[in-house]
């Protein structure tokens, strides 16, 4: 019998029940990490204050009581400094009132010298407890920007990012746990369509493959009737049509995901390539295309970008006017960014229809594909392949019908 194959290990569970009322208080949890810490920063704040508060205010009282504002000589009372008055002459409680005026201006003097040292004191506290307090909150919520740069990464499409937390087990850890769980099944899920969409698409393209060619070996027999002749016709266009459907679905399942190698691709050359493509079928249109392309290189994968130029040009020329219609591409770069604008004239499309443009089988009032104009995948994979590239792609109504379509990728 056959081994029952293994499945990837999950990240670790927390080791507690959130269920339980008891056990999470006892976990080192950030609200106790960060009320332990910011406690023990005032506490060591308020006790280095006190301290030199404490040491100002001896010293202020040792000066105060070792340098007296006046002296005795020879039993005459004699002020010592200019703010000290003292009468030369009068009663003894007259000199006992000088004496205890300058005693109160030393000793508010003092009092004036403490409060300025302490606010220097205080300040000088404050802005080291910021200091401190900033890095250390730096520290305690440095996991909070791991999680922020691996959900980043992970918005671009790589989907083997893990968080893989180390540390207490806290709240941040159990949300990196989580998250690590959620990569995981996403990863799965994103994996497994891949492989169904290439399998898929794998056994389309065989019998499509053998039809297409019993259908030419039939078309090419010269004595064939002519109503057999035109139903090989069909049938072949058909078959190509679906042979296009198939393509398109894997290539937009391929695309989008992110690019991982690029290359430096000049938009210019991806668009002139497009054009040499939609030449024929624009001169049998009648469709003019022009514009002037200046090099515009970005960093990405040319076979996805040329797609993107060519599902713009070919929906521009089939989807145009019977008479002097005319499709312009352009490429520039523009605030560090490569822009592809492709517009042309055509039917008036009304701004509320936009958006539905851009879903696939859709297109401008018809919810199926239902002509020989594609399969209604072309603008679907252009946003696909634009957005892989972290760019993007938008539409604009034409000011007398047709659409601008615009792309702009980094640089």
């Amino acid at each position: 019998m056959a081994a029952t194959p293994a499945h990837p290990q999950a990240p670790p569970k927390p080791t507690w029940d959130p269920r339980d009322p008891v056990r999470p208080l006892l976990r080192p949890t950030i609200r106790i990490r960060l009320t332990l810490l910011y406690g023990g920063m005032f506490l060591i704040a308020g006790i280095l204050l006190l301290s030199i508060i404490y040491l100002f205010t001896a010293q202020a009282l040792g000066a105060s009581s070792s340098e007296l504002p006046f002296k005795v000589i020879e039993g005459k009372v004699q002020p010592t400094t200019s703010w000290c008055e003292l009468p030369v002459q009068g009663t003894g409680e007259q000199l006992n009132d000088a004496v205890s005026a300058c005693l109160q201006k030393q000793r508010e003097m003092a009092l004036d010298d403490l409060l300025r040292r302490s606010l220097f004191a205080l300040l000088g506290l404050s802005i080291i407890a910021f200091a401190f307090g900033y890095a250390m909150a730096g520290r305690v919520l440095s996991p909070l920007g791991r999680i922020t740069r691996t959900a980043r990464q992970v918005a671009g499409s790589d989907l083997a990012r893990r968080i893989e937390l180390d540390g207490p087990d806290d709240e941040l850890k159990e949300l990196a746990d989580t998250f690590d769980e959620m990569l995981e099944r996403l990863e799965r899920a994103f994996t497994a369509q891949q492989r169904f969409v290439a399998n898929a698409s794998h056994e389309l393209r065989t019998p499509l493959a053998i039809n297409r060619t019993l259908l030419e070996v039939h078309l090419s027999d010269p004595g064939a009737p002519v109503e057999l002749q035109q139903l090989g016709k069909t049938l072949l266009a058909t078959n190509e049509r679906s042979e296009q459907l198939v393509e398109g679905l894997l290539l937009l399942a391929r695309s989008d995901n992110q690019i991982v190698e690029r290359k430096p691709v000049d938009l210019a050359e991806v668009a002139s390539r497009a054009i040499d493509q939609v030449h024929g079928e624009a001169e049998s249109k009648g469709v003019e295309i022009r514009g002037e392309r200046a090099p515009a290189v970005v960093q990405g994968n040319g076979v996805l970008l040329e797609r993107i130029a060519l599902n713009l040009v070919q929906n521009a020329v089939r989807y145009n006017v019977a008479d002097g219609g005319w499709v312009e591409v352009t490429t520039e770069t523009e605030h560090g960014q490569a822009v592809l604008v492709v517009s042309n004239t055509g039917p008036v499309v009304p701004a509320y229809e936009i958006d539905n443009l851009f879903e696939p089988f859709r297109r401008l009032r018809q919810e199926r594909t239902g002509s020989d104009k594609g399969v209604g995948l072309g603008l679907s994979i252009a946003r696909s392949v634009a957005r892989a590239h972290g760019g993007r792609i938008i539409a604009e109504p034409r000011e007398g019908g047709g659409l601008v379509m615009r792309v702009t990728l980094p640089i």
